[in-house]
């Protein structure tokens, strides 16, 4: 059994290392290491998140999947969230929060009905969690949507400043004919924002 850690922020402005020590730290206690940390800034509502599909790639059955919280893995909505449980069932990976104690005891090998029992438990709340991240989510979007045309109505809503010294850098990048991958490893920049400048870069050629 390898633990396998997955930290998860949302923007390029969050810090997604933040848990690291935490992680290592709770690792520790349970006398285990970590064997390799799978790190990336990409909405825990999206599916497709290449750090957490490379984790489940390397990991055989067995192996533990660490996070801080539940809402590291999932913000999804019903049909991905089965879509990835499917994906952690089919790979036998067991997952490990630390906001989820009956989850705790999976870092510890035991006898197969111990194991099916907790697993069957385990599961039960992190549909649980999943839920309850996913509502977060949609209400803290609802918020800010309501927000931004408060904003609007008074006059006061500008947008999120750009980061300008960091979008040049990427427009000299792309003009140098460098790969949107190499580009967003260098900069920590979303492929999204990558895309935006690529796009701007095309109309000031037309």
């Amino acid at each position: 059994m390898l633990v396998r850690a997955y930290l998860r922020a949302s923007t390029d402005d969050q810090d997604a290392n933040r848990a690291k020590d935490d992680l290592k730290k709770f690792a520790k206690e349970r006398g285990l290491k970590i064997a390799a940390f799978y790190i990336e800034n990409e909405s825990g509502a999206k599916l497709q998140r290449p750090e957490l599909f490379r984790l489940f790639s390397d990991s055989e059955p067995g192996d533990v999947l660490l996070v801080e919280q539940v809402d590291r893995l999932s913000r999804l909505n019903t049909a991905d969230w089965e879509k990835l449980k499917a994906e952690i069932a089919a790979k036998r990976v067991r997952v490990v929060a630390l906001d989820l104690p009956t989850s705790h005891q999976l870092m510890q090998l035991g006898d197969e009905f111990t194991a099916r029992m907790l697993d069957a438990i385990n599961g039960m709340m992190l549909d649980m969690l999943a839920a309850i991240a996913r509502k977060d989510y949609e209400d803290r979007r609802r918020r800010q949507a309501q927000g931004i045309v408060g904003a609007k109505e008074r006059g006061a809503y500008q947008g999120r400043p750009e980061d300008k010294k960091r979008n040049d850098g990427i427009a000299t990048m792309l003009a140098m004919g460098i790969s949107w991958t190499e580009i967003q490893n260098a900069t920590k920049a979303s492929r999204a924002t990558v895309a935006k400048i690529a796009k701007r870069l095309k109309r000031v050629a037309a």
